[in-house]
């Protein structure tokens, strides 16, 4: 806020509740920050809320953790990439990223040169 308040920039809101607000004023700047303000809590207690889920799950055993796809289709990869397919064109096909693809390549065969061996 502070970059934007030196090149001259403020926000102004037309109608809010019937009141216009604008930021170049103290009114306005303390509206701002009370929305920025709310905004964290509101993040910060979500997160909050997601940790003791999560916490609980795990000490009822029924937290498994998110799937990893990447290794799924590790398999996949490596055949593909032996059809002579490019790594972006595996990783647009399986859904997966280029990163996944190298390190499929790599914990498979040793290095991307050697899967075609």
């Amino acid at each position: 806020m502070d970059q934007l308040e030196a090149k001259g920039v403020a926000l102004r809101v037309l109608n809010f509740g019937g009141d216009a607000v604008d930021t170049r004023g103290a009114t306005g700047r303390l509206m701002l920050n009370m929305f920025a303000a709310m905004a964290q809590f509101e993040r910060e207690m979500t997160l909050e809320r997601q940790r003791e889920g999560i916490a609980k799950a795990k000490a009822q055993g029924r937290y498994k953790g998110r799937k990893p796809t990447a290794r799924a289709k590790a398999e996949d990869a490596v055949s593909l990439f032996r059809q002579g397919r490019k790594v972006a064109h595996i990783a647009r096909e399986l859904g997966i990223g280029r990163g996944s693809v190298y390190r499929a390549l790599e914990t498979l065969k040793g290095s991307p040169s050697a899967v075609l061996q």
